[in-house]
């Protein structure tokens, strides 16, 4: 797993060094920088800059790069005692995602499941959580149903975002367990998921917005439901 830029990069050196297996950089590093690198005891590479642009793809990688571990998923066991965990419904996008992970971490949320996907790319959503991927326990599961089941077996109440359901500013949530689900980018929560829900939920919009990114959707139901 090759994770590029700055700031994931310094979160991982500074949280999670037993991840790191291989250090690269294309740049000059400070020396204090270059001494904290080289006390891991890991192989350090310098990259040219032709080198570096072909790993990050064209992406902004400020000359830092290291390889890590492959990432581990936790799984629903581990996380059915929590209180609030957060399903995503076939999001592929690593910027979403990400962003996602890093306001679930930071408001408290238990666990995230990614489900209705055969495959993430991990490295993607590394960089665009800045590190927070690293944080929250992450499981992938590919069927739904057997994530809704597993959860309702647990007492999770579920939750989604729907157009049709109660007025969020309106709603007092005074489960003990509580599942949100958020939709995919493009199509919102499939219906069989919205048959299983226990609660829909509709965030007011002005201006006649009738959307909202998924990220900021999540931000705001996260937000208010853990209240």
């Amino acid at each position: 797993m090759i994770i590029y830029g700055k700031q994931v990069v310094l979160y991982v050196l500074e949280k999670y060094p037993s991840l790191i297996e291989e250090v690269m950089f294309s740049k000059e590093l400070e020396p204090k920088l270059f001494k904290k690198f080289a006390s891991l005891d890991k192989k350090i590479i310098k990259l040219d800059n032709k080198k570096a642009q072909a790993m990050a793809k064209g992406g902004n990688h400020q000359g830092f790069f290291l390889k890590l571990k492959e990432f581990e998923t936790t799984n629903l066991k581990a996380i059915k005692d929590s209180t609030f965990i957060v399903i995503l419904d076939g999001l592929t996008d690593v910027g979403n995602i990400g962003a996602i992970c890093r306001t679930a971490y930071s408001l408290g949320v238990d666990a995230i499941i990614a489900s209705n996907v055969k495959q993430l790319n991990y490295e993607g959503i590394a960089r665009t959580s800045s590190g927070a991927l690293f944080d929250i326990q992450f499981c992938q599961i590919p069927n739904i149903l057997d994530v809704i089941n597993e959860l309702k077996q647990n007492n999770f109440t579920l939750m989604g975002a729907s157009m049709d359901g109660e007025n969020l500013k309106e709603f007092k949530n005074q489960n003990e367990k509580t599942a949100l689900f958020l939709g995919s980018e493009g199509f919102g929560l499939s219906n069989k998921v919205i048959k299983k829900l226990d609660k829909k939920i509709s965030i007011e919009m002005a201006n006649n917005f009738d959307s909202l990114n998924v990220s900021v959707a999540g931000g705001i139901l996260i937000y208010n439901l853990m209240k």
